[in-house]
């Protein structure tokens, strides 16, 4: 994008005509605070300031011990928590997985507080797997645009914890089992999503900056089973983000797929539609078949 905040302020005006609103429905899980001390970094105490995590549990009985943390999209400037959050976590409880809806933080708030809240809500849920019937080695990242960056972000940014901290969660891997990419912001370069770039990183950041969070480099080996979905026709976020990831996974034998549509705005019809269709009906052909969702297959 050319120009940064009026294309910034058209992307989220078409996200908004087309999701109807970004608000949260009345029947929604209570949101908690991810670090309910305050966040690192935390610059205020208003809402903006206090990252949370709402947990969607299956039906009883549904259950089949996957969780996935959700994190929205929006350019690192905004959150689209209706059909990028509340209702994909929906789609997964009809799978039997838990779909935790994460609030990040975003502009003004830099790298690596987005960062930072995702670890968070991954070592969370692993902290509290057991009582949330999830198995810990199940755990997994999914993203849309922004949040496929950052969704990405974790999967190539991750530590096994901290043995010696006091608090039991920092005592958790921040590594995701496996990492759903719809069409993500993967590249802080030319590549990438300007508007994404200037509101995680800043106007002026420095190269090693940018390469660092430029998430193709970042793949090695230990990255995470990764599904991406992107439309070839997508005019704000170039598909080439995703097929750069694709290749990064295949150069170093980490399990991908890519499903790329022939045709598809971004968003990919925000929520409904036969785009959206589509990639929910792939995705779900591989959680399956990776023994993720209902259905018998490889382990994740």
């Amino acid at each position: 994008m050319k120009n940064i905040s009026v294309g910034m302020i058209a992307a989220l005006a078409a996200f908004l005509a087309a999701a109807g609103t970004t608000g949260v429905c009345a029947a929604e899980p209570d949101a908690e605070l991810i670090w309910p001390d305050g966040a690192p970094g935390a610059v205020g105490n208003n809402a903006a300031d206090k990252p949370s995590i709402s947990i969607h549990l299956p039906p009883s009985g549904k259950a089949n011990g996957t969780a996935v943390v959700i994190c929205p999209g929006g350019g690192y400037g905004a959150l689209m928590m209706s059909y990028e959050g509340h209702d994909i976590a929906r789609w997964l409880n009809s799978q039997g997985i838990t779909g935790i809806v994460l609030k990040y933080r975003v502009s003004p708030y830099r790298h690596p507080a987005p960062l930072q809240d995702s670890q968070r809500a991954i070592r969370i849920v692993r902290a509290r797997a057991e009582k949330l019937g999830i198995d810990p080695t199940r755990i997994g990242i999914m993203g849309f645009s922004a949040g496929g960056h950052l969704a990405a972000t974790v999967g190539t940014h991750f530590d096994v914890g901290d043995p010696k901290a006091t608090d039991p969660v920092d005592r958790m891997s921040c590594r995701p089992d496996f990492l759903v990419l719809v069409y993500p912001v993967i590249s802080m370069g030319p590549k990438g999503h300007a508007g994404s770039t200037a509101n995680l990183l800043g106007k002026a950041p420095s190269a090693a900056l940018i390469d660092l969070l430029s998430n193709e480099k970042q793949v090695t080996d230990k990255t995470p089973p990764t599904f991406l979905a992107h439309a070839k026709t997508d005019q704000m976020v170039p598909s080439e983000n995703s097929a750069l990831f694709a290749a990064a996974c295949k150069s170093h034998n980490v399990p991908f797929e890519y499903f790329e549509l022939e045709r598809g705005a971004h968003g990919l019809g925000c929520g409904k539609g036969a785009e959206w269709a589509a990639w929910q009906t792939k995705c779900s052909d591989w959680f399956q078949a990776r023994g993720l969702a209902a259905g018998k297959g490889e382990t994740p």
